[in-house]
């Protein structure tokens, strides 16, 4: 559903669609493009506006059953009994060109009223929390609340992707980690002509959008499609409901995680979490024609071009300077690979960040934001162009992720990419590999929830809560008494964290307790009270970080031992756990907040 095309049609504005409701005292999205009969409430498609306690009912009669999500019932006078009163109806919507005035004149309801435009501060309010929310990649997260709940629902396509992603939509005490895909499948209008027509989609463009946990700041992580790494094995729903087990492949490129063999986002999300030591909360996937429909839906996104383009085989051609691009302009600008930096997949990515960027800055400006119909375009553009994972499969579940997301300032939202060295193994290179000092650092700020921008942190007080843990007395080592589990990726990591134990540090009392009951992404030290001083001493020999360590409430007893279980973060015994507190040099930065010129 468009907005622009429903309202043109005879006459009807998108932004008068928003009418007052007598019987509830709201304001409500009228999709339909008739007034109500005098004999009943009409039935429309409706949304609530934020102060409502749920989504309308669509009854003939006006009532409204449970509303959504478990928040409670609205009661209907008329169903319990009571004299309800005079029934009033939804007012119609306005007309551009009534026939009974001049254009943009209003015109009379049935009983001689004039349609009612909400308040402005009420109206400006509701439009601020409707597009208010933060825009991500390209999938336009920027969908507001309100006919998302029903309508836009329904635009959605999901993914069941297991565990990984039917979780809840986030935790509010935590980080989120969202993987953006967008595909190289030739979708949509006029995209077949572009290159490998046939492509199954692959994981062809790949952000790792990490929230911090107390949402001051963001990290936008771009994967090369042409790193080579290690696909792991994994499990793929099939139609029938089945599951299929896809096999892991060694030594390929990054892309493969998704399209080949029948890999589905879940696999993606696994190679990400092989690759980082990060878990993957959810994913969100475009394609082709994405970029085209979100593009144009916001308006154009501003670009500038330090020089004048003209590439072949992405079709742009543009002179330098700024530009306001849209459509198969906008795609043949995060397509093209020949016009700027080294001609390679990295400078590309570069492009593409810094068009990212700017998409992000063109859908929180004013000009977006007070415009319903580039609101009602944009939301409606956004949802057809999603597909994400059941965790994030509806209208609300999304909304509120979106909210959550739009805490994060631009201007503490930093790009970068994956540090990458040229394959050795190639003689001519054209793929990357890891560049493991380099990465290993990176990925480790992540997973400590380090930003890369300098915020002002909400979290002090607890982060010095947990750094006092580490202060005070340590035991010796022989007296250090520990129970080791292998909750990370590492194969045989236990073991080998016991030998370097009683090996290399003396801690004689340390056993091997095998696999851990589940995975966990973050090493982690239980520990009793009457324990501190053995755990501060094992947490100075690891480079365990304050946050965690896991202190009980009861006194352990006899022979108790502490739990050590090592996560994703760990590399290797004698590894430090901690990640350091700033980037390191020679890491490609941008910010969300600061406009390039493509070069």
């Amino acid at each position: 559903m468009d907005a622009q095309s429903r309202g043109r049609a005879d006459g009807i504005d998108p932004a008068d669609q928003w009418v007052l409701n007598p019987q509830t005292g709201d304001y409500e999205l009228r999709l339909n493009h008739s007034g109500g009969d005098s004999g009943e409430t009409s039935r429309t498609s409706r949304a609530r506006v934020p102060n409502s306690r749920g989504p309308a009912g669509d009854s003939a009669g006006g009532r409204r059953g449970a509303s959504r999500e478990g928040r409670g019932e609205r009661r209907d006078p008329a169903r319990d009994g009571q004299d309800p009163g005079p029934k009033r109806e939804v007012p119609g919507q306005r007309s551009r060109r009534s026939a009974n005035g001049p254009r943009g004149q209003e015109s009379s309801g049935p009983a001689g009223r004039r349609s009612r435009k909400a308040p402005k501060a009420r109206r400006k309010k509701a439009l601020l929390w409707t597009g208010g929310t933060m825009a991500f990649v390209l999938v336009g997260l920027s969908v507001g609340g309100y006919a998302l709940y029903q309508h836009f629902n329904g635009n959605l396509n999901t993914v069941d992707v297991g565990e990984a992603g039917n979780k809840n939509v986030f935790d509010n005490d935590a980080p989120v980690n969202i993987l953006i895909i967008g595909t190289d499948k030739r979708t949509g209008k006029g995209n077949e002509g572009y290159g490998d027509k046939g492509s199954v989609g692959h994981a062809d463009t790949n952000i790792l959008f990490h929230v911090s946990e107390d949402r001051t700041n963001a990290t936008a992580l771009s994967i090369p499609r042409d790193l080579i790494t290690d696909i792991p094995e994994c499990k793929v729903k099939q139609p029938d409901g089945s599951e299929k087990v896809v096999p892991g492949t060694r030594g390929v490129r990054f892309n493969q995680s998704l399209g080949q063999e029948g890999r589905n986002a879940g696999c993606t999300m696994e190679t990400v979490r092989e690759i980082t030591g990060i878990k993957v909360d959810h994913f969100m996937m475009v394609d082709f024609n994405a970029v085209k429909e979100l593009s144009t839906a916001v308006g154009g996104v501003e670009i500038c071009l330090a020089k004048p383009v003209k590439d072949p085989d992405s079709h742009l051609n543009l002179p330098a300077g700024e530009h306001r691009i849209q459509g198969e302009d906008a795609l043949a600008f995060v397509r093209t690979r020949h016009s700027f930096g080294n001609h390679g997949d990295l400078d590309r990515i570069k492009i593409q960040q810094q068009f990212i960027a700017s998409m992000i800055r063109q859908m929180q400006s004013d000009d977006t934001l007070t415009s319903p119909t580039k609101l009602y375009k944009l939301a409606d553009a956004a949802t057809k162009a999603l597909t994400v994972d059941t965790g994030i499969g509806t209208g609300t579940k999304l909304a509120s992720l979106a909210q959550e997301l739009s805490k994060v300032n631009t201007k503490n939202i930093t790009f970068t990419t994956v540090p990458v060295l040229d394959n050795p193994a190639e003689k001519t290179p054209v793929t990357v590999v890891l560049n493991p000092p380099k990465a290993d650092a990176l990925f480790a700020m992540m997973r400590d929830d380090t930003s890369l921008t300098e915020v002002k942190s909400k979290k002090k007080a607890t982060k010095s809560k947990q750094d006092a843990l580490l202060k005070g007395s340590k035991a010796a080592a022989a007296d250090v008494r520990v129970d080791v589990y292998n909750g990370g990726k590492v194969p045989g990591a236990a073991q080998a964290t016991v030998v370097w134990l009683q090996n290399e540090q003396g801690v004689l009392k340390s056993t091997n307790k095998a696999n851990a009951p589940a995975k966990v992404a973050k090493t982690t030290l239980e520990y009793a009270p009457n324990q501190a001083d053995q755990a501060r001493a094992l947490a100075a020999m690891m480079g365990l970080p304050g946050s965690a360590m896991k202190k009980g409430t009861k006194d352990a007893e006899g022979l108790q031992a502490m739990v050590l279980t090592l996560g994703d973060d760990f590399k290797g015994a004698g590894t430090p756990i901690t990640g350091p507190a700033k980037v390191p040099d020679d890491i490609q930065q941008a910010n969300a907040d600061k406009a390039e010129c493509a070069k």
